[in-house]
């Protein structure tokens, strides 16, 4: 009997303002911490991607979504790169929102700012970084392997 994959499906908000995007240097998380991502997060057991975008946007970056301002710009896909799992990386841009930025996880988050999609920090997680290669290229889907994990020194296993 084949054994199916289980994935882990990640959401990731790209606040998009005046051609910058919104990132903050993780800290104190356990996973990637100094290195700089976009507001995002997991999907919860029967929740919809949608559902934790909007729900992850409010928990990290104080800021009010709507579905009619999600746009779906990028899937990406690792290999198993820890114990849990496969990851389902989707990427939504949205330029507009309500409510005002704040760092609402200040324990895990301890720089919050905007940057030029040309500037983007050195020290951006990987992963995010390969991303918003791919979306500035117009590329929508693109895979992480086993061997580039390994190569930067990301596969757990």
């Amino acid at each position: 009997m084949k054994i199916r994959n289980k994935s882990v499906p990640a959401v990731y908000i790209l606040l998009e303002r005046d051609g910058k995007i919104l990132l903050g240097r993780r800290f104190n998380t356990g996973y990637q911490d100094g290195n700089y991502q976009v507001p995002a997060g997991h999907v919860e057991e029967g929740e919809l991607p949608t559902e934790a975008i909007i729900r992850e946007a409010k928990e990290e970056v104080n800021v009010d979504l709507t579905l009619s301002n999600l746009k779906l710009v990028h899937v990406g896909y690792r290999t198993k790169h820890d114990p849990s799992g496969d990851r389902i990386d989707l990427f939504f841009k949205v330029k507009k929102w309500g409510g005002e930025v704040k760092n609402m996880e200040p324990d895990k988050c301890e720089d919050l700012n905007w940057f030029s999609w040309d500037n983007l920090p050195e020290n951006t997680v990987f992963h995010v970084r390969e991303a918003f290669e791919c979306i500035k290229k117009g590329i929508f889907y693109h895979e992480i392997g086993i061997n580039v994990l390994k190569e930067k020194g990301l596969y757990n296993l």
